[in-house]
């Protein structure tokens, strides 16, 4: 029987020391440089390199502007093979103008944001689009304990005068599959907090998002042209709507969110300049609005056309809601002027289950369709919304619907 001898090897590669143990003898009997070569790509292969910030000269001092640091790091994470962690280190602050991190990569990657990323105060630094923008990046992880603040206060004091030039996104993902986002908490941006579109693929949980009830257009989740999303455990408060699920959006899952201040969770708008809208398969469920301008809504302009269809409202709570329950076919932003027109989005298969709390407003529910093309397929079931002052009389109001309720009943009484 021949002996056994280990050795030990230090093989480096991807910027990694790799210690490598070879039986001599199984190398003699059984071809030894292809053994030693499986076993060392083997234990390569399995390793998940680390690029920080820091080591590619990010300064962390909230006064320097980190941007080349962290272009060398994503230059250097997006090569990488090794399914790699693109890092913002803990107890740091970064300062940081607008950035663009395209792909496609080489492998999935993790951005790990533990420290605080901030926005350069300054109205100059954007094209209308994005602040950070991810593109093109299959398989993107982002995650962490840290934190993105837009300051967004010079930008919502620029938007309340006459000429200002259009307020970036906080955090836009582009384009690719198999996105996930938790753990971070956003803070006054921009405008829209995070921005998901087209990509197939989406999990956000665990995020908090907070901006000043009065903060203007400052959506919180704002999703478009994606398919089998989920947005779940999260607890929002902007000055716009809470989630908002735009144009070619299908196969939705919100569920356990805590919305509020804001406008709610909002289906559109949909329709508007004409256009074709395509949205279906939505599930809204285990939420609870606190104060909020609406609770669920679908907005429509007139004069659109296409569908919004399949969508289920469940299990929700409302406290001093102004609108608890909404469909708007004739939505018309204050800038806009709105003729009447005669197409719409089709909204047909809408469920309410199970939805109830206070308004403050004296319309709990309304229902207020197209009047060229019914809503269709309308049901509720098991609503109860009182008015939050008990002097005031909750009632509700439908246009155009064909609506069904259930033996659990409808408070306020509804009909059309």
């Amino acid at each position: 029987m021949v002996g056994k001898r280990i050795v030990s090897f230090a093989f480096v590669s991807l910027g990694s020391v790799v210690n490598v143990c070879v039986c001599i003898s199984c190398m003699q009997e059984y071809g030894g440089c292809l053994v030693f070569l499986i076993l060392v790509s083997s234990a390569v292969g399995g390793l998940a390199t680390v690029f920080s910030v820091v080591d590619h000269g990010a300064m962390g001092d909230g006064m320097t502007d980190d941007l080349e640091a962290f272009k060398q790091t994503w230059s250097a994470v997006c090569g990488d093979l090794s399914t790699p962690t693109f890092l913002v280190p803990a107890g740091m602050t970064f300062l940081l103008s607008k950035v663009s991190f395209s792909g496609p990569c080489n492998s999935p990657i993790l951005v790990q944001i533990d420290g605080t990323i901030v926005a350069l105060n300054n109205l100059l630094d954007t094209d209308g689009n994005y602040w950070i923008n991810f593109e093109h990046v299959d398989g993107l992880s982002i995650n962490g304990s840290g934190k993105i603040d837009g300051q967004g206060e010079i930008w919502w004091n620029c938007k309340r005068s006459a000429n200002c030039v259009t307020a970036p996104n906080a955090l836009s993902i582009s384009g690719g599959s198999n996105f996930t986002l938790s753990g971070l908490d956003f803070t006054n941006s921009q405008q829209k907090h995070i921005g998901i579109y087209g990509i197939v693929g989406v999990q956000v949980h665990g995020i908090n998002i907070t901006a000043p009830g009065d903060s203007p257009n400052t959506d919180g989740i704002y999703i478009r042209s994606c398919q089998h999303v989920t947005v779940s455990n999260s607890t929002i408060g902007t000055g716009d709507d809470c989630i908002s699920i735009g144009n070619g959006t299908s196969d939705v899952n919100i569920t356990q969110i805590t919305c509020g201040p804001g406008h709610g969770i909002s289906i559109g708008s949909l329709g508007e300049e004409e256009t074709q809208a395509a949205v279906e398969q939505v599930h809204v469920s285990s939420c609870n609005f606190w104060e909020t301008q609406n609770g669920v809504r679908i907005k429509t302009w007139q004069g659109g056309s296409g569908y919004a269809r399949n969508i289920t409202f469940e299990n929700i709570n409302f406290t001093a809601v102004y609108h608890p329950i909404i469909i708007d076919q004739y939505y018309c932003n204050g800038d806009y002027d709105c003729p009447n027109m005669t197409s719409a989005v089709q909204v047909s298969d809408v469920h309410y289950i199970r939805a109830t709390g206070t308004s403050s407003s004296d319309m709990a529910i309304s229902l207020n369709c197209s009047q060229t093309i019914a809503c269709t397929g309308i049901t509720i079931d098991g609503v109860d919304i009182q008015p939050a002052d008990a002097s005031v009389k909750a009632a509700s109001f439908c246009y155009n619907a064909q609506l069904t309720t259930t033996n659990d009943g409808v408070v306020p009484e509804i009909s059309c």
